[in-house]
């Protein structure tokens, strides 16, 4: 196999194109304030195991590959040696868009010299977009990458006036590559993008409010594969079109996924076959639910006390210190959620005047509000009591 770009050539692989497609690493991501570069670490030394092991052709990586625009220290670190051990260890190029995230400037810096090493960066739309072209015994493969951008930018760039809303956008940019290609090519779509029908998270930065930002999926009817990314689970959502979803679980929304990278394969006639491949991290996201009682009891069988854990009590009376106690036997217990203190989410004050009506009334109409139940006659004594003897009636 040999790749067609910027005028060189590289001699590679054999007779069916093999795809490495994965996204949203996120790097830099700090989780309900735990810095998860470490995290990222562990499971990206699996990516470069697979990597090893599979001997891909090329490598997608489909936008938001940091979390931020101005990613910390740590996070750049992580992704020249995870990049430098592709490109010199395994010598596999790899096709890298700019996403949400990502400030197509920084990422797309020395794009022109790293291309001729088989780093291939597109941070931004440009007038001389071009495919880049992978060789096979059975001839071409174009790859046409699409980096997230605003449809004000798509309109600027390509003097398109119709680009009013990213799924026009999107179909300017990709008539934009496929006018060039020769009928009947195999064709490959990179793009970073919320294509309908897609199945989101908590975690995903909303690209617009309203809708505007959906993609229609028959932006993608010309090619063989769309290598997407954006929507944190894997998933498809069309013919060919595939999102490979994020490198590590970014919400508790998303502790039902599985994570995985995708392993494509395209014959002679552009037929794919799409194989999984699962990703375990040093620490899962999970949920847990129950009393308190039962969830200190210890962890069951094959749990890892060191996952990052959300948890909802069901109980409704006054805990003292549940935190605390949770995390000495799950010491990453990152949030707790009561349910019974939002039932009814009405904000309901006492009848009358409340100046008028006594403190009895007043926490009675208080207690019913928070638990959702009338206060009993043993909790009236005992607020009764308790009133007198911090507050005797001398002192009110």
């Amino acid at each position: 196999m040999t790749i067609i770009a910027c005028g060189d050539y590289y001699l590679m692989g054999e007779i069916e194109l093999r795809i490495l497609h994965t996204s949203d690493w996120h790097l830099g991501r700090i989780f309900h304030g735990i810095h998860l570069t470490d995290d990222q670490a562990y499971v990206l030394e699996q990516f470069l195991q697979v990597a090893g092991d599979v001997k891909p052709d090329v490598i997608i990586i489909a936008g938001d590959v940091y979390d931020r625009s101005v990613p910390p220290t740590d996070a750049v670190k992580l992704l020249d040696e995870v990049i430098s051990r592709v490109l010199m260890d395994f010598s596999v190029p790899v096709l890298l868009i700019a996403g949400n995230h990502d400030s197509p400037e920084r990422l797309g810096f020395g794009t022109r010299l790293l291309a001729r090493q088989g780093l291939f960066i597109i941070g931004q739309p440009s007038t001389n977009l071009a495919p880049i072209i992978l060789q096979d015994s059975h001839g071409p493969v174009y790859f046409c990458p699409v980096p997230y951008a605003e449809p004000s930018v798509v309109r600027e760039t390509l003097a398109a006036p119709d680009a009013t809303d990213y799924n026009s956008a999107m179909r300017c940019l990709l008539k934009h590559y496929t006018a060039s290609l020769p009928r009947g090519s195999r064709a490959v779509a990179v793009a970073h993008a919320y294509v309908a029908g897609g199945e989101s998270s908590e975690s995903e930065r909303p690209l617009t409010i309203g809708g505007t930002e959906m993609v229609d999926a028959a932006c993608f009817q010309s090619f063989n594969y769309a290598a997407l990314g954006h929507l944190h689970k894997p998933q498809k959502t069309g013919t060919g079109i595939y999102y490979a979803g994020s490198l590590l679980k970014y919400s508790f929304s998303e502790s039902p996924h599985r994570k995985s990278i995708n392993l494509v394969e395209m014959d002679e006639a552009g037929n794919i076959n799409l194989d999984k491949v699962t990703l375990s991290p040093r620490r899962d996201v999970r949920c847990l639910e129950g009393y308190l009682t039962d969830i200190l009891t210890a962890p069951k069988n094959g749990e890892n006390k060191e996952d990052y854990i959300m948890v909802t009590l069901k109980d409704t009376g006054a805990l003292l210190d549940a935190l605390g106690k949770l995390r000495e036997i799950y010491p990453n217990v990152l949030h707790i959620e009561r349910p019974f203190l939002l039932d009814g989410g009405e904000l309901r004050g006492p009848r009358g005047d409340h100046r008028r009506l006594s403190d009895m009334d007043l926490f009675s109409s208080f207690f019913e509000q928070v638990t959702g139940v009338p206060l009993n006659s043993e909790e009236a004594r005992t607020f009764a009591q308790t009133v007198e003897l911090f507050y005797p009636k001398e002192q009110r």
